[in-house]
């Protein structure tokens, strides 16, 4: 299944021994109330089984690029159940706020079949509002 992530401002692979182990996007937030042009939602992160410290690199490389470029907040979301033991190994801290996202897109006017988790998530930042 394709999934497209709208609003991509750049993207990061990691590669070991000229193979692709991991990538990440980093666009604008998805929530439109924290679109104030400082702050970063990582979007996207993949990495193939076996690579056990790729996702506390690319969030590392992450943030090296999101400074280049001006922005002063890098947000994520992981799933409730997700300890997020690489997102705070990079320096990331969760932030308090309760639960939020989660549910189901279907609706009685609107079917949907959910094929994502449909569990609540937690927010998770680095840079100036830590």
């Amino acid at each position: 299944m394709f999934s497209q992530s709208v609003g991509g401002l750049f993207a990061i692979g990691l590669e070991e021994r000229g193979e692709v182990i991991g990538v990440a996007i980093v666009g604008r937030p998805v929530a439109r109330m924290l679109q104030n042009g400082y702050t970063a939602e990582i979007t996207r992160l993949c990495v193939r089984d076996g690579f056990y410290n790729a996702c506390s690199i690319l969030a590392a490389l992450q943030q090296a690029e999101y400074n280049a470029m001006g922005y002063r907040r890098l947000i994520t979301y992981i799933l409730k159940t997700e300890r997020g033991d690489s997102l705070k190994a990079a320096g990331f801290k969760q932030k308090i706020i309760g639960e939020v996202g989660g549910g189901s897109w279907n609706r009685q006017d609107r079917p949907r079949v959910d094929t994502h988790p449909i569990e609540q998530k937690k927010l998770f930042e680095v840079g100036i509002n830590q």
